[in-house]
């Protein structure tokens, strides 16, 4: 199958960057989409810009000292934060380096200290000037500062809230507004999706395609904890249903994988999976889960376009021309060792040594 687009990753930064970059290169990963949440956020576009936060031009630097200049692509969006304004939008998409943007939801996820409410993007002129530019919003689809009995609910969650309150309105009065609905983990999302137009496209995670809430709360393995939280069966379901769609052009493979040397503290626990160099393994074994028979052409074509091609279309560049192999082998994970302390991957978190699937390049 071609090497893929892993279209939502966390490349972190400092002695992390060049590890992590590593792990992607290793997985056939020809590209990658880097969220801007780190310390200080990616929140202006060029250095020159007077705000106190780094820019995608020197993030992009940082990078690419750290070993991404072996990407074909490296897309960083810009951090939206009450600081973004229209002539940001304008001048970055201008300048060839802007080209998507990341909605957080406030203080929602790990690095979020920074959102603003979605609501203003929608008055002050901000998603009108990416929708007049072909920018795409990123976004992390949740509503923000709920009690605990709407966030997180078998009757409903801040995903599904938001996948009803916003999106449909954001989508209904920017319709020629790319919208990348990034780890989406709920009915309500894929259904919404798998509805819109064209301009609207979600990526999947490969946890949020193999487990659910039941996963990660039997024997409490932290190791599953990511924001948005697994969900329920019916959700799992749904995703599957979408990535298994023989016609399917909107979803494609985005891991949301972000690692962290210390998971647990005494404070809580750091969201995220970290599944840097066997996501391609994971993904098989997440369709195998969803009844494709990856033996066959016909299971092998739905797994190479989620994984390799949709993704790209929907951002606009040509799917990979070299090509990996994944074989129904063996594989051992290990722990990966950085300057600042060791990372586990999602399997071993979860006592797994092995997994089902292997990749060679």
């Amino acid at each position: 199958l071609p090497y893929w687009y892993d279209l939502h990753m966390h490349a972190r930064q400092e002695e992390l960057m060049a590890p992590i970059i590593q792990s992607q290169i290793e997985m056939g990963c020809e590209g990658i989409l880097a969220m801007p949440n780190t310390k200080p956020p990616t929140a202006k576009v060029l250095k020159s810009d007077p705000l106190d936060f780094w820019s995608i031009e020197e993030y992009r630097d940082m990078l690419l000292g750290a070993g991404a200049d072996a990407f074909k692509e490296l897309i960083l969006p810009l951090y939206l934060t009450k600081h973004t304004t229209t002539q940001m939008i304008e001048e970055g998409a201008k300048s060839g380096v802007l080209r998507a943007c990341k909605y957080y939801p406030p203080h929602g996820t790990t690095g979020a200290d920074f959102g603003f409410p979605m609501q203003n993007f929608i008055e002050n002129g901000v998603l009108e000037a990416m929708e007049a530019n072909n920018v795409v919003l990123c976004i992390h689809g949740e509503m923000h500062e709920l009690p605990g009995c709407e966030y997180f609910d078998k009757d409903g969650t801040a995903e599904d809230l938001f996948y009803t309150e916003y999106v449909p309105k954001i989508h209904e009065r920017f319709p020629n507004l790319k919208i990348a609905c990034e780890h989406i983990t709920t009915k309500t999302a894929a259904e919404f999706v798998g509805q819109a137009g064209d301009t609207v496209a979600a990526s999947i995670t490969p946890q949020h395609l193999l487990y659910t809430v039941g996963d990660l709360l039997k024997g409490l393995r932290y190791h599953l904890y990511c924001l948005p939280l697994l969900k329920f069966n019916e959700d799992l379901a749904a995703l599957q249903t979408a990535v298994m769609d023989p016609n399917n052009t909107k979803f494609y493979a985005g891991t949301d994988s972000a690692a962290h040397t210390v998971k647990a503290t005494q404070c809580g626990c750091a969201a995220g999976c970290f599944t840097g160099g066997i996501a391609p393994q994971l993904y098989a074994e997440a369709f195998e889960l969803a009844g494709a028979d990856l033996s066959q052409l016909d299971g092998q074509k739905r797994l190479i376009a989620f994984l390799c091609e949709n993704g790209p279309n929907f951002y606009g560049f040509k799917p990979s021309t070299q090509h990996m192999a994944l074989s129904k082998t063996p594989q051992s994970v290990h722990m990966i060792d950085t300057p600042v302390g060791q990372i586990t991957p999602l399997p071993l978190g979860l006592e797994q040594e092995t997994i089902p699937w292997s990749l060679a390049l």
